[in-house]
């Protein structure tokens, strides 16, 4: 029958358009030349911005939007684009900026991994707010401060949102490891600001100790001193700030300097506060008024006169960045205070490494699989190939047009896809050539390849989804961008495989331009009695899961990452190598005896960093320490990842929880499709490959000190989505043997089906392991750990679908042929009998 193909061309071509104008264009443009381009008028402001903004690249080039942003400084840029609509923006210039961003910034967008920044998690604490507060104006309001506080940083995109109950997530990609103290002080910061009246004989009573009811006694810094001292005055202050004036009314605040040279902080009131300020002035003239920030005294001017215009200033031993940071804090005052509970830090030199080594890895991982599939398949490889092609367009078109963050993980999931989407069509295939050795016409062997391989391709990529779905609902940070990318990734290999690839084979031969179609075929009829083994199979590998978990408890908390454990990681690179020993006996020197010392590189040699770990609120004193004892060796710090112990315990719970609800679904969705015996076998194979993967990285870790962290994490959920689709293809298998009345015992279909599916076993597990190496060699960091637990599983997940699942459900039925399985076909048909009768399965 000829087959309609218009609408499925129009339908490829109308997906293939849309996916490629939601990826391009892929990578930013320069944001300088962008504003350059886009401004509407040049003046002479406009040429001194831009020059300056180069001269600020050229220094830092890793700065990108922050040395735009920098050079604007106080310019006005409404008169620059008066096309940008502003008038509802509390800051003209950001507004501005941020357009400009937008329209340089590229459609995929990097996370913080890829590009460098700074990552932070940060819990409000609730049990301050007032009884009339409500929880959710609360965290509110404290996100919009933050994100106040933030964009003085000159951040081009920043991600601030709430995260559960009481925390709020802020990313600040781009920035450099250098501003990541300044900007961890500035976000915890209440920056609580009073204005309150010291006692008219405040000397005098603080000298004899005396105190006032209402009042007490604080301390003032009256002049910092060259060594960093300075001098103190003790004030007898009101305990309660005079009627009510608080920060809550200032809306302007900014660093100047004094005649001098001293800087200040300059603030004005917004219009209530500028009444109350005049009202308290006016009332208490020739008296001194102390400006309490955070419970210190920073300064105590005298009020000569009222003060009616709503402004002033305080001064005191600060230098010019404590003056910005606190003048960015008073202008956002936070309502209560908040804490970080975890952090991450990127340097931008070590992001564009993670890109390269992450681009490296993806483009020799896919060319392996083209170029076997080329080979392998020849024709048909070829067609699979653009299959794979349309794959990556379309998987990249939608992770653009949902807004999905790119990060190493995700690079991981990519190409994943691309080795597992290869599984759906060497299924097809491998039934081609079944129907071929049939002596069908081609036409025919490819009608019925696709038919009878569609049921196979629909439940292996529906196990799969379960997986990835879970990841992306109960995953955390990076894991939950792998599910996104696996996800997108195994639904489109399902789109390429039916719809693509058919529509390539019905136009060549609509126009009869091939009469076969030849394939290598290494793996020829074979009848390997698998279940002969099963038993001792089965004994040794349950051992050698006892070992390998025996020995990871034997380990204890060394087994534990920060993600699981808590703690300060930080990262280094350097110029000279230095010895672990050495390193060790710096760290060891702070308190630290516990800590992780070790080099990783990938093994291509191109990249090698050292990470250090030690324990939660640690990694400031380490990093200190050790760029001050290794100075010569040039080390740098190159990112830093803090997560506390209650983070810590939670990204436990959520793996565990992930890894039970998922082998939940696919327990419930076999069941369906087949008998709860085949289940039962499915699920206790890949609790068996999850435990194996466990007991293998345990051993691991005394060799390279790998530790669990969130990225082994999503490769455990990973392998259980690939060892429930190895083991679903052989259980189809064995389920059409059946049904269509297969002459024999049960051990002998199961070992009819095994022999098979043989084939397809043995390339789609090495065509994803041909991914996976590259992966390994060429990924390097949280990628090289994914890959090397993803390495393990294949190989398990291969191994137990043989040994374990399908083992388990012959000795479930006692070796008898189970009720979904027919009678066997009068006068003894053989396979290949029945299977020429049988109708194509849908």
């Amino acid at each position: 029958m000829k087959r309609n193909n218009l609408g499925r061309f129009i339908l490829v071509l109308v997906i293939l358009i849309w996916a490629f104008s939601q990826a391009w264009p892929p990578g930013d443009q320069n944001v300088i030349d962008v504003f350059a381009k886009r401004a509407e008028k040049a003046d002479t402001n406009f040429t001194a911005i831009v020059q300056q903004a180069r001269k600020l690249e050229a220094a830092h080039p890793e700065r990108k939007f922050a040395n735009l942003f920098d050079a604007v400084g106080t310019n006005d840029l409404r008169p620059i684009f008066p096309s940008i609509d502003v008038s509802e923006s509390e800051n003209p210039n950001r507004a501005i900026l941020s357009e400009v961003q937008r329209e340089a910034a590229g459609k995929i967008k990097l996370g913080i991994d890829l590009q460098g920044g700074v990552s932070f998690v940060v819990q409000v604490d609730t049990n301050r707010m007032s009884v009339t507060s409500d929880r959710q104006s609360v965290l509110n309001q404290a996100m919009e401060v933050l994100r106040k506080r933030v964009d003085k940083f000159g951040v081009a995109e920043p991600i601030i949102q709430v995260v559960g109950e009481d925390r709020i997530q802020i990313q600040m990609p781009g920035l450099s490891e250098a501003d990541h103290e300044s900007v961890r002080s500035t976000l915890q910061k209440a920056a609580y600001l009073e204005f309150r009246m010291v006692h008219p004989d405040s000397k005098r009573l603080a000298q004899e100790g005396l105190i006032v009811p209402g009042y007490e006694l604080l301390r003032m810094k009256e002049k910092r001193t060259a060594g960093g001292g300075g001098s103190f005055e003790n004030l007898l202050v009101k305990i309660k700030p005079e009627n009510g004036l608080t920060g809550k009314y200032v809306k302007l605040a900014r660093m100047e300097r004094t005649v001098a040279g001293e800087p200040e902080i300059y603030f004005q009131f917004n219009f209530e506060g500028a009444k109350i300020f005049g009202e308290v002035t006016k009332n208490h003239v020739n008296e001194r008024m102390a400006i309490v920030l955070d419970g210190e005294v920073r300064s105590a001017p005298n009020i000569n006169e009222p003060i009616m215009g709503g402004s002033g200033t305080i001064s005191g031993s600060f230098d010019a960045k404590e003056a910005n940071d606190l003048a960015n804090v008073l202008e956002n005052p936070l309502e209560v205070p908040v804490h970080i509970i975890s952090e991450n830090t990127v340097d931008p030199t070590l992001g564009t490494d993670a890109i390269q080594s992450g681009i490296r890895a993806a483009v020799i991982g896919t060319l392996a699989v083209s170029v076997f599939m080329a080979c392998y398949y020849m024709l048909s490889g070829l067609v699979a190939n653009v299959a794979l092609l349309t794959n990556i367009v379309i998987l990249l078109g939608v992770m653009c047009s949902v807004g999905t963050t790119l990060t190493l993980p995700g690079i991981a999931g990519i190409v994943l896809t691309v080795g597992m989407a290869v599984d759906a069509n060497v299924l097809i295939y491998e039934r081609i050539r079944e129907e071929l050795a049939k002596n069908k016409s081609l036409r025919g062997a490819i009608e019925a390849g696709y038919d009878r391989a569609f049921g196979t391709i629909f439940d292996s990529h529906v196990t799969t989804l379960i997986s990835s779905v879970v990841l992306i609902y109960l995953g955390t940070g990076s894991v939950k961008g792998f599910g996104v990318a696996l996800t997108i990734g195994v639904a489109a290999s399902l789109f390429t495989a039916l719809v693509v690839t058919r529509l390539i084979f019905d136009f060549i031969m609509g126009r009869n331009l091939i009469t076969k179609l030849p394939m290598l075929h290494f793996i020829h009829d074979t009848k390997i009695d698998f279940m002969r083994f099963a038993k001792p199979a089965f004994i040794t590998t349950w051992l050698l899961i006892i070992i390998g978990l025996g020995f990871g408890l034997s380990r204890g908390k060394a087994m534990l990452g920060v993600d699981f454990a808590g703690g300060d990681t930080t990262i280094f690179t350097l110029t000279q190598k230095q010895e672990v020993e050495k390193i060790r006996s710096a760290v060891t020197q702070l308190g630290e005896k516990d800590a992780q010392i070790q080099y990783q590189n990938d093994l291509s040699g191109k990249s090698e960093t050292l990470r250090v770990t030690t324990s939660f609120g640690t990694g400031d004193k380490v990093k200190a320490a050790l760029l001050k004892d290794f100075s010569s060796a040039g080390i740098k710090a190159a990112g830093t990842e803090k997560v506390g112990a209650v983070v810590g315990a939670e990204i436990q719970r959520s793996a565990i929880f992930a890894s039970v609800v998922s082998l939940f679904f696919i327990l419930v969705y076999v069941a369906f499709r087949y008998e709860f015996s085949f289940a039962v076998g499915a699920v206790v194979a890949v609790i068996h490959d999850v435990l194996m993967t466990i007991g293998c990285y345990c051993l691991a870790n005394g060799v390279s000190g790998r530790q669990f962290n969130a990225t082994m994490v999503a490769a455990v959920l990973t392998i259980i989505g690939f060892s429930i689709n190895d083991t679903i293809v052989i259980f189809d298998r064995i389920r059409e043997d059946l049904k269509m009345g297969v002459r024999g015992t049960f051990k002998q279909i199961m070992n009819q089906a095994l022999n098979q599916t043989l084939s397809r076993t043995i390339i789609t597990s090495g065509t994803v392991f041909l991914a996976t190496c590259s992966l390994y060699i060429f990924g390097g960091g949280a990628i090289n750990d994914f890959a090397f637990t993803f390495l393990v599983g294949i190989i398990t997940g291969t191994y137990s679908s043989i040994y374990i699942a399908s083992a388990l459900v012959l000795w479930w039925h006692k070796g008898e042929r189970p009720k979904i399985g027919s009678t066997p076909v009068a006068g003894g048909a053989t396979s290949s009998d029945t299977a020429n009768s049988a109708p194509a399965r849908a």
